[in-house]
């Protein structure tokens, strides 16, 4: 009996821990319904946040059968009320980065799923609108992870909306047979797709939360940031914002996209060595066959397309001619994006440092090592950091935020986020690459600035809701900047505000264009892009 009874209450701890909708309603929350374009859905009132939460909310059809690799298609209409309290399941994906900490209903092709934060009251209209794609590679992230929560930024008078997209090989994988029976007879760039269609949505639907459809800000970090960039560039998308917010990656290097072409080899050579002979044959393949055969494959997700039809051509000739959606920008990334040793491939030293940079650049070394100094031992350690996360993803950011600000007439702010994060509660723990925590696995070197991914729970105002960090009153005071510049920008398109330190758009032609430090003292300075400029050359040249 004693046992039935623990069991009993483990099931429970569990249920409540992990279902939202258990969670909210046993304390603080009652039910609220909308009214969106399909029908009606029911959500929750907090009664202690004053905010009403609608997680789950479906905005495409299942891409699932003869919907799987297709575009998004539209809902149809339900009858009665539609449940939106516990977030709906993520989109297939293995665990690339470690626990990620979903709070999401497991995970399935059926992933087409949204969840919006709101602080409307029963008359409030207008309210500003932020729409967070989630990081990832474009082969792990969900919408329902702790620190893209919207409720924090929610308290700031903002909608708030986190979108769930397909991802790796349901995500992004070209194929001939796919684009031979595509209307605009490409394939590939799903995932980017849904994050279209669910832009759409919000425009339909947001009003039914308050938000003003023409006041919508986009933002998402890594993958997420690439995602932003993408949809500034895309013809299907690029009306339908107001503003955008990078984090760390743009289409313009990292995870950039590749010719339909390219892209359509790449997967038919996926499907011949694992087996597949036709589309069909893919069709009619379990989930579980074709993860096994994924994973089996070793392959790191499948790049973006220029298809002709999401994205018309590569997204620096789209800023160039100015054919981006016309909006301000706030971009930015992280003091140490990954470790020294991912350039070096070994020991920090000023003996290696040198040697690695002859092999990289046999014909510029010299320039190199100009603008990556190493005087001394941490100059060296500074100079591996730099150029490996140059190289990784901060050039591709630079390389955005450069082309809008000569492309626009819209303001431009760039920020270098440098706070060193706190160590982690559990010693037994590691961070990982993307953020997140493992047990055990390869200890990364002790980070000199702030990693990949660290930000996220800083900006979003959610380091309560991340339990592996053992957080201090530096963090709070970061997070608490960092927070009000991201509010104030997508309220006004400008991240100043009271009693913030002023941040200074960047012009076409400043030489050194200001970034913001944010920092335990966040400060605005003139930075020389010359190890940018650098890698533009020499990124054209070759």
């Amino acid at each position: 009996m004693m046992m039935k009874t623990f069991l009993f209450l483990a099931a429970l701890l569990s249920c409540i821990m992990n279902n939202t909708s258990v969670f909210a309603q046993g304390n603080n929350g009652f039910a609220v319904q909308a009214k969106v374009e399909n029908g009606t859905i029911e959500g929750l009132y907090d009664t202690k946040t004053g905010l009403q939460y609608y997680l789950g909310v479906p905005f495409a059809k299942p891409p699932v059968g003869d919907l799987r690799w297709k575009a998004p298609q539209a809902l149809g209409n339900w009858t009665g009320v539609k449940q939106t309290k516990a977030f709906g399941p993520r989109a297939i994906q293995a665990p690339v980065f470690g626990d990620m900490g979903f709070r999401s209903n497991g995970i399935s092709e059926d992933c087409l799923y949204l969840n919006v934060w709101t602080p409307a009251k029963r008359n409030t209209t207008g309210l500003p609108v932020l729409v967070y794609f989630y990081g990832g590679g474009f082969v792990a992230g969900d919408g329902s992870e702790p620190r893209y929560d919207g409720a924090a930024m929610a308290k700031k008078g903002i909608v708030v909306v986190t979108v769930n997209y397909r991802l790796g090989l349901f995500g992004f994988f070209a194929h001939p047979g796919l684009s031979k029976e595509a209307s605009y007879k490409a394939s590939g760039n799903y995932g980017l797709l849904d994050q279209a269609f669910a832009l759409k949505w919000v425009n339909k639907n947001i009003a039914a939360f308050g938000g003003d459809p023409k006041k919508v800000t986009i933002a998402g970090e890594s993958a997420g940031s690439v995602s932003v960039s993408a949809q500034m560039a895309s013809p299907l998308s690029r009306s339908l914002i107001a503003g955008a917010i990078g984090e760390s990656g743009s289409g313009m290097g990292a995870l950039s996209a590749v010719s339909l072409a390219e892209a359509e080899k790449i997967g038919a050579d996926f499907a011949q060595k694992a087996g597949y002979t036709s589309l069909a044959q893919l069709r009619a393949a379990s989930t579980r066959e074709l993860y096994e055969a994924y994973t089996e494959s070793k392959r790191f997700g499948f790049p973006p397309v220029i298809d002709g039809y999401f994205l018309p051509k590569p997204m620096l000739e789209i800023f160039k001619a100015k054919e981006q959606a016309q909006v301000p920008l706030l971009v930015g990334w992280n003091s140490a994006e990954i470790p020294g040793t991912a350039f070096t491939q070994g020991p920090i030293n000023d003996e290696n440092l040198v040697k690695k940079v002859k092999e990289a650049y046999p014909n510029d070394w010299e320039e190199v090592l100009k603008v990556y100094p190493h005087g001394n031992a941490k100059e060296v350690e500074w100079a591996a950091t730099n150029l490996a996360s140059d190289r990784f993803i901060v050039y591709s950011t630079w390389k955005w935020f450069d082309a809008h600000r000569k492309n626009s007439s819209q303001a431009v702010y760039r920020y270098l986020y440098s706070k060193l994060r706190p160590p982690l509660v559990d010693k037994n723990l590691t961070s990982g690459l993307a953020g997140g925590v493992q047990q055990g696995g390869n200890k990364m070197p002790a980070p000199i600035g702030a990693p990949h991914a660290c930000e996220i729970e800083y900006c979003m105002g959610n380091l309560d809701l991340v339990k592996d960090y053992a957080w201090t009153p530096d963090d709070y005071k970061v997070s608490e900047t960092m927070l009000n510049y991201f509010a104030n920008f997508v309220i006004n398109g400008n991240p100043n505000g009271d009693k913030l330190p002023e941040w200074q758009a960047a012009q076409p032609n400043d030489a050194m264009p200001p970034v913001m430090i944010l920092d335990t003292e966040s400060k605005a300075v003139k930075f020389d892009d010359a190890r940018y400029l650098f890698l533009d050359r020499s990124n054209r040249s070759n």
